[in-house]
């Protein structure tokens, strides 16, 4: 692998125009395609082989008109206070507005409160609903100033007037630019790692290339494939981040190679093919863990996995052709200022001259191995601290509760819940949460009837709607309103309950019954993903521990990895409960509103978390496994491999808790929630088990962390990570002014 990655590296150095030619041209290709297509689709939920998802396909088949794709948009009004809405003057006000509505643009319908009997028992408040002939997305700013502006006329007039559904235009808040804070403190970053802007500069072009290029697939191919908006956030997301980082460890190697005297197309290959290499594997393990949700048959999920993913392959290629290719173009300047002279063959000055003997004379080990050295010499003292630690962040998590966004969890002062809230305090907590039971039989219209009566009869139920059958007389809908909302767990134990009684609505009616629903579907879609997280993490640690035990030649190292693993996305999922759920700092973070974590959340964020705390351990453990087998000791090898890679993992590590605590500026609940917990979970990996967990448990162990029985040694392929085969290759003169010019020729 090593030898072959070389080889691509020194091609794209030496060939540098052509392969930037390639990559701009697919840039600008992709780019043209994204902006001739169509507008991406919204968000929906899908779920494959539950009795929500059979639910609506039967209704959508046997109610065409009524799963209809336009939008909605429900308007709610109260009367002022000590007035009814059925005062003659009160109504006039309620006419006007349902005319007013009407009369807005792609409007195709409006039910008037009064014919539709939806106003509240009291007589104060009452609820309008406007379909729209073309889906939300289509909608435009005239249809939505239209809304807006019936809206506040009838506010003018003295009633109390909200809307909810998603014809109503989202805030667009603080979302756009929010990758560009990411970006800033990335290039502060590299510039500070680097001492070098063409260095500094070079991840970041790179990086933003490969996203833009990813996210432009995405939208090109949107409307063919479904990718909505938040699967490119996402992918934006998570590409952003790993783009940067492996560039970064790229660009390092090459630095390195050639202050010890390569030759600055030798430097390259080198650095392609051993960082190179920790890049692919790396990245190898991003893609199986994102990839790897399709195994959810969630299709939101399996889209921004593989989508994210593929965001990730291409990140992996730009870092390996298109790195070294700009490398090429400035092979010196990025090199710190002050070492670039002797690069050039241009002799040092007596000043420089002594200055570099002084600092060669006194040369301290590097904050990376000195904090390595207090490791291997405190390693139980450490381990111990660390894990009582991520303990004690991770406790919160027991206490998580999990749930979707709906308008309820909107935040207080947006028109969504404030008319959510209205109708919840006039209607009932249930109203903005019904279930839709399907009734079929041989006689429907009969067997719906008895069902209903069933059905009133249940605990919790509020209301029992009178069944609708459809034109063909085969199959009927019943409405039932729970007395709680949508997110209260009384609720799905009613779903359970109605669905428990299918062989008493069979026995009694001969009816089959299906229950669905917005609230039926996330109960569903809940359960789905707490079934599917088991076969998941074994599939996803499963492959991931074969490629790091190919990788490292070692059983205990991927273990390790993955033990690691749990212990800092169990801290993330505590920080992410005690912030969105309790509260805590939420303020400060710019949360307006607490509640449940998102039941997409875990699954997700345990495939993200689990490749990117995987990339920190290919690339801090390949320099060691790098030094042990050119003949340091366990504990050498430690040091070693810090004081190469601590600095530059530090630095990759800040600049993916930067990009991915950018988005926490996100309006998107589910962006806002997944970036906070990814910035959390970097930190922890990072900081507190790959930089001191692992030197710990390496100290321990000895060399029984490079154990691999002698069967499998000889099983397992070579791939070479470390580039042992690499030193065996003609050694390159030292290059005038180096560190090597008078230092014996070596090859390695």
């Amino acid at each position: 692998m090593a030898t072959f990655l070389s080889s691509v590296g020194r091609f794209a150095f030496r060939r540098r125009g052509l392969v930037t030619l390639l990559w701009l041209a697919v840039l600008v290709g992709i780019g043209i395609a994204a902006s001739s297509a169509p507008t991406p689709p919204t968000d929906t939920f899908s779920m494959p082989g539950t009795e929500s998802q059979k639910a609506f396909d039967l209704l959508k088949e046997k109610f065409p008109a009524a799963s209809a794709d336009g939008a909605t948009a429900r308007v709610v009004l109260r009367a002022p206070q000590g007035h009814k809405l059925a005062e003659p003057e009160e109504k006039a006000k309620v006419e006007d507005l349902v005319a007013r509505l009407g009369k807005a643009p792609e409007v195709v319908a409006v039910s008037d409160p009064f014919k539709a009997n939806a106003l509240s028992k009291d007589g104060t408040t009452a609820y309008a609903v406007a379909t729209y002939k073309v889906a939300a997305t289509k909608l435009d700013d005239k249809a939505h100033d239209a809304l807006t502006d019936a809206l506040d006329r009838s506010r003018k007039s003295g009633l109390t007037v909200e809307a909810g559904g998603d014809a109503v235009k989202l805030d667009a808040g603080a979302s756009s630019g929010a990758e560009g804070i990411g970006i800033l403190v990335s290039a502060l970053v590299l510039i500070l790692t680097f001492g070098s802007m063409i260095a500094a500069g070079m991840p970041l072009l790179t990086a933003i290339i490969g996203v833009a290029i990813g996210t432009s697939a995405i939208t090109a191919l949107g409307s063919t494939l479904g990718l909505s908006s938040t699967t490119t956030t996402l992918a934006m997301m998570i590409g952003l981040a790993v783009g940067i980082d492996y560039a970064l460890f790229v660009i390092s190697r090459y630095r390195s190679e050639l202050s010890e005297g390569r030759e600055r197309q030798d430097a390259a290959a080198r650095a392609v093919g051993t960082a190179g290499t920790a890049v692919v594997f790396a990245g190898l393990t991003v893609i199986i863990a994102l990839a790897g949700l399709a195994v959810v048959n969630v299709p939101m999920l399996t889209k921004m996995g593989l989508t994210a993913a593929g965001t990730v392959a291409i990140a992996v290629l730009v870092a390996i052709t298109f790195v070294p290719a700009l490398l090429g173009f400035a092979p010196i300047k990025v090199m710190p200022r002050a070492e670039r002279n002797g690069f050039y063959g241009k002799p040092l000055s007596a000043r420089q001259q002594r200055k570099a003997e002084k600092q060669a004379a006194r040369q301290k080990p590097n904050l990376g191995s000195r904090w390595a050295a207090f490791v291997v010499r405190r390693p139980l003292a450490v381990l111990l601290v660390g894990v009582a630690g991520l303990g004690a962040l991770a406790l919160p998590a027991a206490d998580m509760q999990l749930g979707l966004p709906s308008e309820g969890t909107y935040a207080k002062d947006t028109t969504q819940r404030k008319a959510y809230d209205l109708l919840s305090d006039s209607f009932g907590a249930g109203f903005n949460g019904p279930l839709t039971v399907t009734v079929q039989g041989k006689d429907t219209a009969a067997a719906a009837s008895q069902v209903g009566k069933q059905l009133a009869k249940v605990k919790n139920v509020a209301m029992v709607s009178p069944a609708a059958t459809n034109p063909k007389g085969d199959t009927a809908i019943i409405t039932v309103v729970p007395k709680t909302g949508p997110q209260d767990h009384a609720t799905e134990e009613l779903v359970k309950a109605i669905r428990g009684m299918k062989d008493d609505f069979r026995s009694s009616a001969d009816a089959t019954v299906l229950v669905t629903g917005q609230t039926a579907l996330y109960i569903d879609f809940s359960k789905t993903l707490d079934d599917a997280l088991l076969p998941y993490l074994g599939l996803v640690v499963g492959l991931a521990f074969l490629l790091l035990m190919l990788v490292f030649r070692s059983v205990l190292v991927p273990l390790k990895a993955a033990l690691g693993f749990l212990l800092s996305v169990s801290a993330a999922f505590g920080a992410v409960v005690a912030v969105f759920q309790w509260g805590w700092l939420a303020k400060g973070l710019g949360i307006a509103q607490q509640g449940q974590v998102m039941s997409t959340l875990p699954i997700f964020m345990i495939g993200v978390v689990f490749g990117l705390a995987m990339d920190y351990e290919v690339f801090l453990v390949a320099r060691m496994r790098e030094a042990y087998v050119h003949g340091a000791s366990p504990s050498d090898a430690v040091v070693t491999g810090f004081r190469y890679g601590g600095r530059v993992v530090t630095a990759a590590a800040i600049i993916m808790t930067s990009v991915f605590s950018s988005f926490i500026l996100e309006t998107n609940d589910f962006v806002k929630m997944i970036g906070f917990g990814l910035a959390a979970a970097v930190l922890f990996d990072a900081f507190v088990v790959r930089m001191a967990l692992v030197p710990a448990l390496f100290a321990l162990l000895g060399k029984s962390a490079w154990w691999l029985p002698n069967w499998l040694d000889r099983l397992l392929p070579n791939m070479d990570v470390e580039g042992e085969k690499l030193n065996r290759l003609p050694a390159t003169a030292p290059i005038p002014g180096s560190r090597r010019e008078h230092e014996p020729h070596y090859a390695g």
